[in-house]
């Protein structure tokens, strides 16, 4: 079946939650045939005040990553208002555009904080709650597929890839060779470590979160970069433990680290960017997570309860 993942996407239920690899592959199906809206950070403003919380805050990181943007925490926002006075713009990430992106919103209009300045909105959420507080020529939306709460790929995904302009085609292509390399027993692992090139080191925040929200306590994601890792990571060996080098061309396997760890080296395409390496280590994630206990699957419903009467609006463990 074209587009099978596309499909898995748009009919599953609370009882058949897709795994994270299934969600990746579905979202590059969508944006081979769905163009991205354009999106130029220097269109924006020179200095914005980028604010965004968890991976919202990376995805700010990449895209501001060549301005001079100051990127905060949503927690961080009043005392960076006090902190950061020639910001010339705000500008506001949020997948949803609710939670804390409507109190943030709702704060810059009704007390009139910078009220000469644009306040932009960066959401996948058409009906998303923060827009009522924000002009409608700065939203800027962008498309996603229904996934489980959390996973927030489809939705950042295209963020990047409407910056970066990569191939949503060529990185799928890239995916289905690198599946034919992972190992069948990753399921014999409870402990994995990702090196990522320093070029992208922004991602790091990203797959660490895919762990903490997939596995909890149950299996540990250690991420570095292919030069911190060289600095007392891996000074105690484990036989539960698997490395998997996420590599780029110019660079070399690092023989302190493989010598005496089991080890797999995925090849990043030529023209990689960040697309390219968030698809490819949450395809990976996916597959770990495939191989191991629903540890997610068997609690989200509980968790999202819980999550509506903490932010006191309706969480739903499937985001349409």
């Amino acid at each position: 079946m074209e587009n099978k993942n596309l499909h898995i996407l748009n009919t599953f239920d609370i009882h058949s939650l897709p795994n994270l690899d299934v969600v990746v592959l579905g979202a590059l199906e969508r944006f081979k045939e769905e163009t991205l809206p354009e999106f130029d950070p220097k269109k924006i403003s020179r200095k914005p005040l980028v604010v965004g919380s968890a991976n919202a805050y990376t995805v700010g990181e990449i895209l501001f990553r060549n301005s001079f943007a100051r990127v905060i925490e949503e927690g961080e926002f009043d005392s960076a208002l006090e902190k950061f006075t020639d910001r010339d713009s705000i500008v506001i990430i949020s997948a949803s555009g609710a939670k804390h992106a409507v109190t943030i919103a709702q704060k810059l209009y009704e007390h009139k904080i910078d009220q000469s300045l644009p306040v932009w909105l960066l959401t996948n959420n058409g009906k998303a709650p923060a827009k009522e507080f924000i002009d409608r020529e700065q939203v800027l939306l962008f498309p996603k597929n229904r996934e489980p709460y959390t996973y927030n790929t489809s939705t950042y995904l295209s963020m990047i890839l409407s910056q970066t302009k990569e191939s949503p085609e060529k990185i799928y292509t890239h995916l289905e060779s690198v599946r034919k390399k992972l190992p069948t027993n990753l399921g014999r692992y409870d402990a994995f470590v990702f090196t990522v090139p320093s070029a992208f080191e922004e991602v790091r925040g990203m797959f660490r979160t895919k762990f903490d929200e997939l596995f909890g306590g149950h299996v540990i994601g250690r991420i570095f970069t292919e030069e911190e890792i060289k600095h007392a990571k891996t000074v105690v060996p484990s036989d539960k433990e698997l490395t998997v080098h996420l590599v780029s061309g110019d660079s070399t396997e690092n023989s302190i680290v493989d010598k005496k760890r089991a080890h797999i080296e995925v090849p990043l395409s030529k023209d990689s960017s960040y697309g390219e390496v968030l698809a490819l280590g949450y395809f990976i994630i996916g597959k770990i997570q495939e191989a191991h206990p629903a540890y997610f699957k068997e609690n989200i419903v509980a968790y999202t309860k819980d999550a509506s009467e903490i932010f006191n609006q309706t969480i739903n463990p499937i985001v349409e």
